[in-house]
């Protein structure tokens, strides 16, 4: 019988890892946050306007990771999770925001995963481009040397086509402002007939952030279900 821990294969265990999941008080970003701690990573949930969703997230994390466990079996120190607040197009603020992370777990950050992103055109480039851009600036200067260190930047399928439209996933930030009608035409566009979710592109990310996907780098993943190619 297969079994039920989401650290089913020791090569993609993390436990006693750092990780920071930026924008990940929502979405994508919230998917991807629960199963890295799932999977045994200590992790910093990043947000910028909605501290109450922030701490949705960590305490789900702190009350359904049951690999919390193995991280402190395998490290001597708790597995936990911690909450911070950063505007991410700050420099000074992304260092902040690695800082914490290094002081709360006495230890240098192994992952980034970049996931903050907003549709709002007076402020994408800030968030979307430029954050980007400073966060992996500073994890490259600063995650953990000698193994384990990843830089995981998400965007949108629109960076891979001119179809005018975003990469369907089931968020809140996906059905602002679309009618059932074009959600429909949306699934009715995937191979699979349906959207995408968190965990579709959480899976990804931790397949990618662990050791079974250390062969793989300076790659475009795109995982969309087939609605771009």
């Amino acid at each position: 019988m297969a079994a039920s821990s989401s650290v089913s294969s020791p090569a993609l265990c993390l436990a006693g890892r750092v990780a920071i999941v930026t924008g990940s008080s929502r979405g994508i970003g919230r998917g991807i946050a629960i199963h890295l701690a799932e999977l045994g990573a200590r992790i910093v949930i990043n947000y910028s306007t909605n501290s109450v969703e922030a701490d949705k997230v960590a305490e789900a994390i702190t009350t359904n990771c049951p690999n919390n466990d193995v991280a402190e079996k395998l490290t001597g120190k708790p597995s936990s999770v911690i909450v911070v607040k950063t505007d991410i197009s700050q420099a000074n603020q992304v260092k902040l925001l690695f800082g914490e992370a290094e002081r709360a777990f006495g230890s240098p950050v192994h992952i980034l995963v970049n996931s903050a992103g907003i549709a709002d055109p007076n402020h994408s480039i800030d968030v979307n481009t430029r954050g980007a851009f400073l966060c992996a600036r500073e994890a490259a200067n600063r995650l953990k040397r000698g193994g384990g260190g990843r830089i995981i930047l998400l965007s949108s399928s629109l960076v891979q086509s001119l179809k005018p439209s975003f990469g369907p996933v089931a968020t809140e930030m996906f059905f602002a402002g679309l009618s059932n009608e074009m959600v429909e035409k949306v699934k009715a566009q995937n191979l699979f007939g349906r959207l995408g979710e968190t965990k579709d592109i959480a899976n990804v990310v931790g397949f990618l952030a662990s050791d079974a996907g250390e062969w793989i780098n300076g790659q475009v993943i795109i995982a969309n279900g087939g609605s771009i190619l």
